[in-house]
């Protein structure tokens, strides 16, 4: 059984290793851009900041807490608060200095969760990997058995058609001399060979 095979490209490979700097950093980026188009201490850009930020953490709370948690959803939720949290202090907030501390503090705590993902994805494919190879092994053997069995199998007809073709010779040699009784092969335990008898008759 043929596995496809799939190359994935470098940057594939890469992109999930850069996400989450690159989420947070373009949450800062976007902040710092609203800051500078009055944003900066606006109480109420700050408010609905914190009322946007409070309800996706309660989102992901509830999500996480049902009899049957979706811990992607909840994930979702959690990672959508902190990036509302962070938009808004840096929208919010004069210099640069909190906004990068929180930025920092943000892209630790999302490698820190997208690590437990990365560690059961790897698991996952050596698992997935683990029984590829044991499928190939176990029909390798299969295979092997039964060219085996063929091999035999093929070996027994020949002999058997050879046995069958020196017989066939000696019987008709044996025909061909005088004094042959076919009889006499019966009473010795040979099976009669009519085909014979028919032409030594003729």
């Amino acid at each position: 059984m043929n596995e496809p095979i799939v190359a994935r490209s470098s940057l594939a490979l890469a992109l999930p290793k850069v996400a989450p700097a690159i989420a947070t950093s373009t949450v800062l980026i976007l902040g710092r851009i609203w800051n500078a188009n009055g944003a900066e201490h606006s109480v109420g850009n700050a408010a609905l900041m914190v009322v946007l930020a409070t309800g996706a953490a309660a989102a992901g709370a509830f999500a996480s807490a049902g009899r049957r948690g979706d811990s992607v959803i909840a994930g979702t939720a959690f990672a959508a608060s902190g990036g509302l949290a962070l938009a808004g202090v840096a929208g919010y907030a004069d210099g640069i200095s909190l906004p990068l501390l929180l930025w920092a503090l943000a892209t630790a705590v999302a490698y820190g969760l997208a690590a437990r993902y990365w560690r059961t994805d790897r698991r996952e494919a050596v698992a997935y990997e683990r029984r590829t190879i044991e499928r190939r092994e176990d029909h390798a053997h299969v295979e092997r058995v039964e060219a085996l069995r063929a091999g035999a199998q093929i070996e027994v007809a020949r002999e058997s058609a050879a046995y069958t073709t020196a017989l066939a010779q000696a019987l008709t040699a044996r025909a061909a001399l005088p004094g042959f009784d076919p009889l006499e092969l019966t009473r010795a335990g040979l099976p009669e060979l009519p085909a014979i008898e028919a032409t030594k008759e003729h």
